[in-house]
């Protein structure tokens, strides 16, 4: 593009004041990349919070002026969980590009419909979670899909806190941990394992009554869940996630092959490097990867729209992910393991340029 691209936030809350910050380091020394255009909230008190945090002027409390705005490139959702699919679906079928939050919509009807459109729109569609991007990702799906480690027989993901204490969406119908938390592991174990084909689940409420924004409310969406992902051939994975977790000091991902275990450090958003077992080995290795923010799916996205080149995120495994946490409800109510019908290709990282490059070594018990 011979102009920066204009990008317009439809939500400006906490999430906004990463991402718009971000998006102002996407620029560079002698380029203007991208320039927030517009801004929305339905809290017209955000109009000057706006101002203050981050000099825009532009504001205005309805969706449909940044979605319609000739001006506009790309839409940047960000608002409360069920208004994803809606904003998203007008947002692509008016031709703009769009990233949205997690998770894409709240039901399989919507998504679908959503995916479908994003085959069709001139638009990109990136859903979030980003986490296929991370430079840890990319060196562990290396050493997985060469085999560093065997054939992988379980693995585990782990993600939780003690809970917001704002936001009473968070505790409301279509919200809670698994939707929040644990469609990061989710994303991670099906990108790495490929797609699930079963899940069976405990989920519940746990702490039925919070404090939130200074007012006490019934918890009405699980805080609470353990799920158990079956991949085929007796590859099984669980994902442990919930506003429950006070502290904890585990490896966010784990996997166990034939032939030794890879975990990542920290968590799988957040994600520092690996540590790898190699049975030939004997011993642990610990390799570092490169600072990779949260965030950066935006800036994937701006590369994709500058390049004309489709994003390495698929609306498909998001549409693959809600599936499997929408059937975790489920089975958390009724007990029963639940087939996973839907299917992607995960994006692979053995040929692409600049990407998933090897983890910088820094420990090895072999080298004193």
């Amino acid at each position: 593009m011979d102009r920066p691209i204009q990008v317009g936030v439809i939500g400006a809350g906490g999430v906004a004041g990463v991402y718009i910050p971000h998006l102002g380091r996407i620029n560079e020394p002698n380029r203007q990349r991208v320039e927030v255009a517009l801004v929305c909230d339905i809290d017209e008190r955000r109009r000057s919070q706006t101002k203050e945090r981050f000099g825009l002027d532009r504001f205005t409390t309805d969706a449909n002026e940044v979605i319609e705005s000739p001006d506009i490139d790309l839409v940047l959702i960000l608002t409360a969980m069920p208004e994803h699919g809606r904003l998203a679906t007008a947002a692509l079928a008016v031709g703009k590009h769009v990233l949205v939050e997690k998770p894409m919509a709240m039901t399989l009807e919507e998504a679908a419909a959503l995916v479908d459109l994003a085959k069709r729109s001139p638009g990109y569609l990136v859903c979030a979670p980003h986490v296929v991007l991370s430079p840890t990702y990319q060196a562990m799906w290396k050493r997985v899909h060469r085999g560093d480690i065997g054939r992988v027989y379980s693995a585990r993901g782990f993600y939780g806190w003690s809970g917001p204490t704002w936001g009473q969406w968070y505790y409301a119908p279509g919200g809670g941990s698994l939707f929040d938390l644990g469609v990061y592991n989710v994303t991670t174990l099906t990108g790495l394992l490929g797609p699930a084909k079963r899940v069976m689940a405990m989920s519940g409420i746990a702490v039925p009554e919070r404090v939130i924004d200074g007012q006490r409310i019934t918890v009405q969406s699980d805080d609470n869940v353990q799920l158990l992902l079956d991949f085929g051939d007796a590859t099984y994975a669980v994902v442990t996630t919930g506003f429950t977790i006070q502290r904890y000091r585990v490896p966010g991902i784990e996997l166990y092959g034939s032939e030794g275990t890879i975990q990542m450090l920290g968590e799988d958003w957040a994600p520092r490097g690996y540590e790898l077992w190699q049975n030939t080995e004997g011993s642990w290795r610990t390799y570092e990867t490169v600072t990779w923010p949260w965030q950066d799916g935006i800036r994937h996205l701006v590369d994709c729209i500058e390049t004309s080149t489709p994003p390495v995120i698929q609306p498909e495994h998001a549409f693959h992910v809600l599936e499997i946490m929408l059937k975790t409800m489920e089975s958390g109510r009724t007990g029963q393991a639940l087939p996973i019908e839907s299917t992607f290709d995960p994006p692979r990282f053995d040929d692409a340029p600049g990407l998933g490059e090897d983890a910088h070594l820094i420990h090895d018990p072999g080298q004193v």
